[in-house]
């Protein structure tokens, strides 16, 4: 399994990351792709090592990270991480107008230079999205040049929504919140092909049932893939192959 969504090089898992990351090896993870929060994130990102994971950076500024001045090396700076092969990704971007709206504009610009980079370098954009739905669909629409590809991270929207997403070239991000009883993103899932699903954690934020309210931990995705194998009714193991293989596809590596 990969975890295609995880800060596990934040300072939270510090004091035991090496208990962690056995954790996730033991339940099946293989590969832990890491979006940054912003450019500091990728020094705390390149001392991970474990013999059993491959880490995978990702470089570009969180929108709820964006600052009342979008900086003018913003473009050359990201570029510069995201030609690299050693990077995957570019992101996290996206909007955010859960938090604050004052910085809208800011957040959208800085969401337009994400979706440049990553044409131009061909990595797939990872997009965060909070109660920004209708604009950050826009942007992708008026942003794609029919060579964006990319995951809507933590992916909560409605049928409608997703199959639009599919449209312009998404993926989805399944998570923690896919597994809480009153959010109904399991009902909405449902009705969307698997082969744009791949499996995330956010850790250390949004913990799957039966973990909600605690540390999320890469190990905690099998709760998510044993929600998935219900919803689709499959077995554990064909929804570990197909949502291993979405990520393979969808990042260009092969899991060793």
């Amino acid at each position: 399994m990969f975890d295609t969504h995880s800060h596990i090089y934040l300072p939270k898992f510090d004091e035991d990351r090496d208990a962690v990351n056995q954790r996730a090896v033991e339940a099946g993870v293989k590969g832990i792709f890491m979006p940054a929060i912003d450019f500091d994130s990728i020094p705390q990102m390149e001392q991970l090592s474990h013999p059993d994971i491959e880490f995978y950076k990702m470089a570009g500024i969180h929108p709820c990270d964006v600052k009342e001045e979008v900086p003018e090396d913003l473009e050359e700076r990201l570029l510069g991480y995201c030609t690299r092969n050693d990077f995957y990704g570019v992101g996290e971007t996206g909007l955010d107008y859960y938090w604050s709206t004052e910085l809208v504009e800011q957040q959208k610009e800085s969401f337009r230079i994400h979706c440049k980079i990553a044409k131009q370098v061909g990595k797939p954009i990872i997009i965060h999205n909070r109660e920004s739905t209708d604009d950050m669909l826009d942007i992708i629409e008026q942003e794609q040049d029919g060579s964006m590809t990319g995951i809507w991270h933590c992916f909560n929207g409605t049928v409608e929504e997703g199959k639009r997403a599919i449209e312009l070239g998404l993926h989805f991000g399944i998570g923690g919140v896919f597994t809480f009883k009153n959010a109904g993103v399991d009902k909405t899932v449902a009705q969307l092909p698997l082969d744009k699903m791949m499996l995330e954690t956010d850790a250390p934020y949004l913990s799957p049932a039966p973990k909600r309210g605690k540390r999320n931990e890469p190990a905690f995705m099998k709760f998510t893939a044993e929600k998935l194998a219900e919803i689709f009714g499959k077995s554990l193991d064909e929804i570990d192959e197909i949502t291993t293989e979405n990520a393979e596809r969808l990042f260009g590596i092969s899991q060793s």
